[in-house]
């Protein structure tokens, strides 16, 4: 995640190569025998300047990622470099960003009308359909179907309405990218954990949470994951056993209150819902610019299908997230809304959506 571009793509194209190199004997034969090459869609989840359906600028890295000099440089040329130097041939014929790659999936997939694709895992991105001739930077001739996908890079979104607390501060100054991707920060799997940390660690030094002194590995940076969130957060049994244990193994902490774990599931479910609802917002807000939040003029027309294709962890595996999520866009939607707007898991949406991307790209069709 830190460090040179060769390495990164070394490494990418050797997982490539092995996963070819497991192929039946019958369907390496067919490329020998035939003179093609395999093909391969390429998703990729970070900021780029598509410059052609299998091209684009690196313009910098999100989630962790530090890969400066792989910056301002052509991210596929990089990956096909590698993948020379691994021995194989596989050309690459779609960049595809992860969140394209869930549309594309919802739209073969799901019969009802997929416009939104969105990711919410270890970061978060969303994309959706608009029509083309809003698109003021587009200079060429629009596409004969009047419509074309906008990668909103959302993650990177920032506001002073942003709920924001002391921990996303932290999570913030301590990261790669200081100042950048705010509302990822506060809403990905790759946070989440640490904001829980940072609360309960403060409630443990002010308020004696654990009482006496905090636990020395609660200060530790990034020592509670968001899947050991996920679990508390998802504790439903009476005294909270879940919680206790995930307490005892993280920190040690082999006796705690009933009262205790309480809080720290409020916080988890308080940190989980801020996070559902701000997704479901920006979601609403996409919804809104496309026209999907019309209200029913007589209550009395059939609604209209939409689907918003998810892809991610986070909205996978967290249902209390997940459920909250749900929630607020049905609550901003309201009961009169003209249309049935439904999150849609597309699992391995932008693998999926990449290889059908590369496929209607193939220069062998």
């Amino acid at each position: 995640m830190v460090g040179t571009g060769k390495d990164l793509f070394d490494f990418i194209a050797g997982t490539l190569a092995s996963f070819v190199d497991t192929e039946d004997e019958s369907l390496k034969a067919h490329f020998a025998q035939s003179g093609k090459v395999r093909e391969s869609g390429f998703a990729f989840s970070f900021p780029v300047r598509q410059t052609s359906v299998k091209s684009g600028i690196v313009i910098h890295w999100t989630k962790g990622f530090k890969v400066d000099d792989a910056v301002g440089k052509d991210i596929v040329k990089q990956f096909q470099d590698a993948i020379s130097r691994s021995g194989h041939q596989i050309a690459i014929s779609a960049l595809v960003n992860d969140t394209v790659g869930t549309l594309a999936g919802g739209r073969f997939n799901f019969e009802e009308e997929t416009m939104i694709g969105c990711i919410i895992g270890t970061g978060t991105n969303a994309c959706y359909v608009e029509r083309a001739d809003s698109v003021q930077k587009w200079a060429d001739p629009l596409p004969k179907s009047g419509q074309m996908v906008i990668n909103m890079e959302w993650g990177n979104f920032h506001s002073p309405f942003l709920p924001r607390t002391f921990a996303d501060d932290i999570v913030d100054k301590d990261s790669v990218n200081p100042g950048d991707q705010w509302f990822e920060k506060m809403i990905s799997g790759m946070y989440l954990g640490e904001i829980v940390r940072l609360v309960l660690a403060r409630m443990a030094e002010e308020a004696q949470l654990f009482g006496g002194s905090p636990p020395a590995k609660l200060l530790e940076k990034l020592s509670l994951g968001t899947p050991h969130v996920s679990k508390m957060h998802a504790d439903a049994s009476p005294d909270l056993q879940v919680v206790a244990e995930v307490l005892e193994d993280v920190y040690g902490i082999e006796t705690t209150t009933l009262e205790e774990r309480k809080i720290v599931r409020e916080v988890c479910d308080i940190l989980g819902k801020r996070g559902g609802r701000l997704a479901a917002a920006g979601l609403y807000g996409i919804l809104k610019k496309i026209g999907r939040t019309e209200r029913s003029q007589n209550g009395f027309q059939q609604k209209k299908k939409t689907v918003i294709a998810m892809d991610g962890g986070l909205f996978e595996h967290h249902e209390p997230y997940r459920a909250y999520m749900e929630e607020a866009l049905h609550e901003l939607m309201g009961s009169e809304a003209l249309y049935e707007v439904s999150l849609r898991l597309q699992n391995d949406g932008s693998g999926v959506g990449a290889a059908l991307l590369a496929a209607s790209h193939s220069q062998f069709k």
